[in-house]
């Protein structure tokens, strides 16, 4: 009985401590549901805080969306807008607007190879089940057409090895791998990828057809064998025979694979390959250390390239420049015209033109170079119009572009017509068109630009001529001619004398004499030669009693031209006249107020000018060459006062002849005899071989205006001296004039500048260019000689709009390799400092900066400084002779005693102290002249 006690006490004892551990467990149980209700609180609050931080997110991603879509909506040609809903679109997960927002971009733009391959990687996640896999290769297909990217090609042809197990799923590869090395095989620092995928590729495909050891093959397996190893040896071959960098690497592992070695045609073909990879090393090493876009390198790249003459490398080095220069409008033109030129395949010229105005879209030269290539490759009718009318929408920078890219379209509708029909569809849609491109110039380019890009009415004229040549159509062409003439082209003769000349050739003397009429009563610039037309006219078909009625128009005219030329002289003369007075004012006051400050200075200056006037001379003397006078020398820098006065009197030199004339009064033919400065102009510069000088420059000024004298200036023995005089009936034609400076004239520029008494008006001066920063034009350096003006211009066209162009010449019309390109605004011409610095043209790499000529120290009359203390070269401007000897006379070396005498307002010393002080004091010509005439 006690034991069975113990155990019943012990086993109470087990459940009282069962029980006290149930109620831990189930206190514990408790407390741990209390702690999970209050962790699972918490994480319900932060799981609200996210949600409701993402929903703000997706509002504002919406909103930026929107935003995005309506300014695309706008204008669907902005480049970054398109970029910007891309990217927003991706981190929103919106697969299908994303593919739609990128198929958008790529109907107006080339995308570039990172666009492309983020495009890709997407569809081929999105699409991994078999039947989508054409969509795929669609896009692929898309994608290899914008640029020549290797990386694409490699991309492409390992997605197809995924289809290897489709029907005719291996010759699909091998085919895409063939097209991508034809594409960029050539390509020297990344095609060799593609080669070795493609070996690759066939190398797994031997193993496939290799028998397991000690198998014999049958002859159909033993055919597919050597089949497949003459394929790998193909493309070692072939690959060898390109250069690429690194390509030793190639060589060697196709001397490790061959069993039978390397041929000697491989080897003499891999060592050919490695000679051409020498001549283009330097180019890709350039290519490698240079700063994107590269294209200065690219540039130079190409010119060797085209010397080379490969046409399947001079187009891969296009399409790696247009790669990363895709928005430089003349590397695609170079491109395009390349390609009609010498390739003229029509799917590729056709191809990259299509490249280039989605690129370039703004540019009107490519517009114009495609639809010339549709039509010159046989494209349809209404494929050249649809082009057309694409092109309209383009958005040119120019009212000339929209009328250039018309007169392209209506040439091309013209050549459709047969005009041996009198009528037919072609014509009538010629027609139309002629008039649309009219009310387009008016509503629309007009109305945007503020012009409308034909001033002179080329169209219509274009037009008329059609009409009266194929047509027959006279009455339609006069008509045509009313309507330009009344567009404010009815006072210029150049107008009317087209107009005459389109008579003459297919209408009536009688329209003839009426179109002259009208032009003799209505022409402003230049009546005096349509009057003159109009009586050699009635010479030749008019009665007396036309010629009557001719005259007395004529004279009427031209009376009243001349009353109104002559007022409007008048009132110039005036107010030059009064801004004269107003100058002459300011610098007496000036002077007034210097005066004291500047008596001590002026002494030695003064002195000089009374020692001149009192020499035999009785003129002023000059400095000069003999030939020409120096106020007329000048450099491209700047041109300085150039003047001619009235008095001018070439300076003299210390030998027999010049003293001889010292007292010999001025010859007439060489002192000027013009009546009025202000309707004169000065003409140097020109060749001393000028036969028939007069003749001439009437030739070159006759369109300025009536002239009353030409003078050209000749020496004693009548040599022509290169320069003279040119006065005119008015004032009004000086302005006419001087536009003509610079002008060629056989060989040189002819220098053109007022006529102008510098003893008179000191201050005068004529400088033509601008010493001050012009940041609207840029100076190039470094140019070729033997580029033109037009080169230039064909250069610079792309960057911005042109407004002039200078070519920096020496005197005797040669150029310096300088040229100043003077561009609308300044942020052109910065763009095109970027862009042209270091351009290569014809081997000569260019230097281009912001126009900042240096200021020009030239000293004005009464400024206080003494042409006196300005040091004379001693051995003259082109330095000491070669013999050292010296050409005074004996007799002039023998130095009188030094005197106390003035000359030139210095005090004359002694030969001995000057021999003393080392120095050659100048003799004047006033000096020679004293020591001969004392002999």
């Amino acid at each position: 009985m006690a034991a069975s006690s113990d155990e019943e006490e012990t086993h109470l004892q087990d459940m009282e401590e069962v029980d006290a551990g149930m109620e831990k467990r189930k206190m514990g149980s408790d407390g741990e549901e209390e702690a999970e209700e209050e962790g699972m609180g918490v994480e319900h609050s932060e799981e609200e805080e996210d949600e409701g931080n993402s929903s703000e997110d997706e509002k504002e991603n919406e909103a930026e969306i929107q935003r995005l879509e309506e300014q695309l909506s706008i204008n669907a040609f902005d480049y970054n807008c398109h970029l910007d809903l891309i990217k927003v679109l991706k981190q929103e997960g919106e697969l299908l607007r994303l593919r739609k927002a990128r198929q958008k971009m790529s109907e107006l733009f080339p995308l570039t190879e990172e666009i492309w391959l983020d495009w890709l990687k997407d569809e081929i996640r999105l699409t991994e089940e078999e039947p989508n896999r054409e969509k795929v290769y669609e896009l692929f297909e898309t994608a290899v057409i914008d640029y020549i990217c290797p990386e694409i090609w490699l991309e492409y042809a390992q997605y197809s090895i995924g289809g290897m197990g489709s029907p005719g799923g291996v010759d699909k590869v091998r085919a895409i791998f063939e097209r991508a090395v034809t594409a960029v095989g050539l390509h020297m620092t990344k095609g060799h990828v593609v080669w070795e995928a493609f070996r690759e590729f066939e190398n797994v495909m031997l193993s496939t057809v290799q028998p397991p050891h000690g198998r014999i093959l049958n002859q159909e397996e033993q055919d597919r064998l050597k089949a497949q190893i003459e394929r790998i040896h193909t493309l070692f071959r072939r690959q060898l025979a390109v250069p690429f960098m690194d390509m030793e690497a190639t060589y060697a592992e196709y001397e490790e694979w061959s069993e039978d070695g390397v041929a000697d045609t491989v080897t003499h073909q891999y060592k050919k390959a490695l000679q051409q990879l020498a001549k283009c090393k330097s180019f890709e090493e350039a290519l490698l250390v240079a700063e994107p876009p590269k294209l200065a390198e690219y540039q130079s790249y190409i010119d060797f390239e085209l010397k080379e003459g490969d046409p399947a490398r001079v187009q891969i080095i296009f399409e790696r420049t247009l790669a990363e220069n895709c928005l430089v409008p003349d590397m695609w033109a170079k491109y395009t015209t390349y390609l009609d030129r010498q390739l003229k395949i029509k799917g590729m010229v056709l191809s990259s033109h299509e490249r280039a105005v989605r690129n370039c879209p703004w540019t009107m030269g490519l517009w114009k170079s495609y639809l010339l290539a549709q039509e010159r490759h046989g494209a349809d009718h209404q494929t050249v119009s649809d082009l057309f009318e694409t092109a309209l929408k383009a958005g040119f920078i120019q009212a000339t572009d929209y009328v250039e890219i018309w007169q392209t379209y209506l040439d091309y509708l013209r050549r459709r017509v047969d005009f041996s029909k009198e009528s037919s569809k072609e014509l009538e849609e010629l027609r139309g068109a002629f008039s649309r491109s009219l009310d387009y110039m008016t509503q629309d380019v007009e109305e945007r630009f503020g012009e409308s890009g034909d001033p002179s009415c080329i169209t219509m004229q274009i037009w008329a001529r059609i009409e009266a040549l194929h047509c027959k159509n006279i009455q339609k062409a006069r008509e045509l001619w009313d309507s330009i003439m009344t567009k404010g082209n009815s006072k210029f003769a150049n107008m009317w004398l087209e107009y005459y000349n389109l008579e003459r050739s297919y209408g009536d003397p009688l329209h003839c004499r009426k179109a002259l009429h009208r032009a003799v009563q209505c022409t402003a610039d230049y009546p005096e030669h349509v009057s003159e037309v109009l009586l050699t006219f009635e010479r030749v078909e008019g009665s007396l009693e036309d010629w009557d009625v001719a005259v007395q128009k004529t004279e009427t005219r031209l009376m009243r031209v001349n009353a109104q030329r002559a007022k409007a002289a008048e009132k110039e003369a005036n107010l030059a006249g009064q801004d004269a007075g107003r100058a002459d004012q300011r610098r007496k006051t000036k002077m007034d107020k210097k005066g004291p400050k500047n008596v001590q200075k002026g002494t030695r200056a003064g002195e000089k000018r009374k020692a001149e006037q009192d020499d035999n001379t009785g003129t002023k003397r000059q400095r000069g060459n003999g030939n020409q006078p120096s106020e007329h020398m000048e450099t491209e820098a700047g041109r300085s006062g150039r003047s001619a006065p009235p008095g001018y009197k070439p300076a003299l030199h210390g030998n027999k002849r010049a003293a001889a004339a010292v007292n010999k009064p001025d010859d007439d033919d060489d002192k000027p005899e013009l009546r009025n400065d202000s309707s004169s102009v000065f003409i140097s510069n020109l060749a001393y071989t000028l036969e028939e000088p007069e003749a001439k420059l009437r030739t070159q000024f006759e369109s300025c205006g009536p002239i009353t004298q030409i003078r050209p200036v000749f020496a004693t023995k009548g040599n022509f001296k290169g320069y003279g005089y040119v006065q005119f009936e008015s004032a009004v034609s000086v302005a006419e004039a001087l536009k003509l400076d610079r002008r060629e004239v056989e060989g040189r520029p002819m220098f053109v500048s007022p006529c102008v008494d510098k003893n008179k008006n000191p201050d005068f001066k004529m400088f033509k260019y601008n010493t001050s920063m012009e940041k609207q034009k840029i100076f190039i350096s470094g140019l070729p000689f033997s580029c033109s003006k037009e080169q230039l211009e064909e250069i610079c066209k792309g960057l911005g709009t042109i407004k002039d162009i200078r070519m920096v010449t020496y005197r005797s019309g040669k150029p310096k390799g300088l040229a100043y390109v003077e561009f609308a605004d300044e942020a052109q011409a910065s763009q095109a400092v970027l862009k042209l610095d270091g351009m290569v043209v014809e081997e000569n790499t260019i230097s281009v900066a912001i126009s900042n000529p240096p200021s020009r120290n030239v000293d004005k009359p009464g400024s206080g400084r003494l042409v006196a203390d300005v040091p004379r070269q001693v051995f003259g401007s082109r330095g000491r002779g070669r013999t050292q000897l010296s050409l005074l006379p004996r007799s002039l070396h023998r130095q009188s005693a030094a005197v106390d005498r003035v000359e030139n307002g210095t005090a004359a010393t002694s030969g001995a102290a000057a021999n003393a002080a080392g120095e050659a004091k100048p003799l004047s010509n006033s000096d020679f002249a004293r020591m001969l005439l004392s002999k």
